[in-house]
């Protein structure tokens, strides 16, 4: 019985009538009623599984090893199902989850389709693909009538966030994208200084990206390789909606060139970064339902940063220098100034009176937002309370707007403008075209 299925069951008592009336109507009620488990009941400190949310996971490679074993940490979740297109990969994950529940009950999927298609009573999808994959499968997904926790960068082109914010609408689905930064304390801590005036007219705000592909972005031309049999590694699948091109084992990693991670087809450029910095930037401006409406061509070349701005006035500097860890972002007012990355005990601010406040700027935001500081937790709440996450598919969409422009004024070698009502390039039908890539056979969004 999942989470979805037990709606109508309102506290410890309901339940316990309810596995009263099911014993009775299979005939065992005057036998087991004593019996029950307490885990069954939900007491002593275990949840109930009609209180569990039931997950699969689609994509468990690096960044979704550590998802799942992040999410397997949290009691009311229940793993009953992995899917990976590396056998390796998919059997590693199973081995884990078995592991954690003492059992062999997880299944093991090549195709994420026969996941979908097997597990019904599946409640939610983590999906932790490569970049190519994150929407079609979380679109899919919701499709299939599952809340979803995608990785970043949530869509590879405008069109597809225009698809995962239709999907999250059409099907009434949670989604939830990963930028877990935007529920940490030292970034919650940045914003609310922001948010509460204390830096006063806020004129620019900084973003990390902590590498650059060469521009303008290519393919890799590999030499074929025999590829392995389907089960093992299947090649097509992993290709997905990308367009075809010969196996090449040197494609499978990240990093670094030709790792998929470099390639036009497989990943964006600005994105890799700007996921978690340049959507914590506009989520903080309060700017997350909308995108930068001037992209300024850095004419001397990215490496010295880019420079985009949004309808309010405010600036946003993409640069690869200035935190002393990764995915930094640092709010420029005219009263002070703060900055924080990865690795920092706390902000970096201009004056010290301005951290003087810092666990009560961090409260302010959990009780007026009543948001969790654990990105996680905040989609599984919202998974049971039915309520948007905090990084929700319209946060995803809009923010990767502005970071897919930015690939694109840098692809075309000019500035851009561009209008966030209507979702389109001002007087620029060239760059418009740009807003969406054919897909391979047989995948849509």
């Amino acid at each position: 019985m999942t989470h979805s299925a037990i709606k109508g069951l309102n506290g410890s008592s309901g339940r316990r009538q309810f596995l009263k009336r099911t014993l009775l109507a299979s005939g065992g009620a005057l036998a087991l009623p004593y019996i029950i488990p307490a885990s069954a009941l939900g007491r002593d400190g275990k949840i109930a599984p009609s209180e569990r949310i039931v997950m699969g996971v689609i994509g468990v490679g690096g960044r979704g090893s550590g998802d799942l074993n992040w999410m397997l940490g949290e009691q009311d979740v229940q793993f009953v199902a992995v899917c990976d297109v590396h056998r390796g990969k998919r059997e590693k994950a199973k081995a884990d989850v078995d592991g954690r529940y003492g059992n062999t009950d997880c299944a093991a999927y090549r195709d994420f389709r026969d996941l979908l298609d097997k597990h019904k009573n599946i409640d939610a999808m983590l999906i932790a693909t490569g970049d190519r994959w994150h929407a079609p499968a979380a679109i899919l997904s919701m499709k299939a009538g599952k809340d979803v926790y995608c990785e970043k960068p949530g869509a590879l082109t405008i069109a597809e966030g225009q698809a995962l914010v239709q999907a999250e609408k059409r099907y009434g689905r949670i989604f939830q994208t990963g930028a877990q930064r935007v529920s940490e304390s030292n970034y919650v801590f940045a914003g609310e200084l922001m948010r509460q005036g204390r830096l006063g007219k806020i004129h620019t705000v900084r973003a990390h990206l902590g590498y650059l592909p060469a521009w303008p972005r290519v393919n890799a031309v590999l030499p074929a390789e025999t590829e392995p049999a389907k089960e093992e590694m299947d090649w097509d699948l992993w290709l997905g909606p990308s367009p075809w091109r010969a196996y090449n084992p040197a494609f499978l990693n990240s990093w670094p060139v030709p790792g998929w991670y470099t390639q036009y087809d497989f990943a964006g450029g600005i994105p890799q970064w700007g996921s978690h910095t340049i959507l914590q930037c506009q989520m903080d401006l309060g700017l997350a339902d909308t995108s930068a409406v001037e992209y300024e061509y850095p004419e001397k070349g990215i490496n010295g940063g880019m420079t985009v701005r949004f309808a309010n006035g405010v600036q946003l500097i993409a640069q690869l220098e200035g935190w002393r860890g990764s995915c930094g972002v640092r709010y420029e007012g005219s009263d002070g100034w703060v900055a924080t990355a990865d690795g920092y005990e706390r902000p970096d601010v201009s004056a010290p009176q301005l951290f003087s406040e810092y666990k009560k700027l961090v409260k302010d935001y959990t009780d007026r937002t009543q948001r969790p500081l654990n990105h996680v937790r905040d989609f599984l709440n919202c998974v049971k309370e039915r309520k948007p996450a905090v990084a929700h598919a319209g946060v995803a969409h809009r923010t990767m707007t502005t970071n897919l422009i930015m690939d694109i004024c840098l692809d075309l070698k000019r500035s851009l403008k561009w209008d966030p009502v209507k979702e389109e390039f001002v007087g620029d039908p060239e760059a418009n075209k740009l807003r969406s890539r054919v897909m391979r056979e047989p995948w849509r969004v």
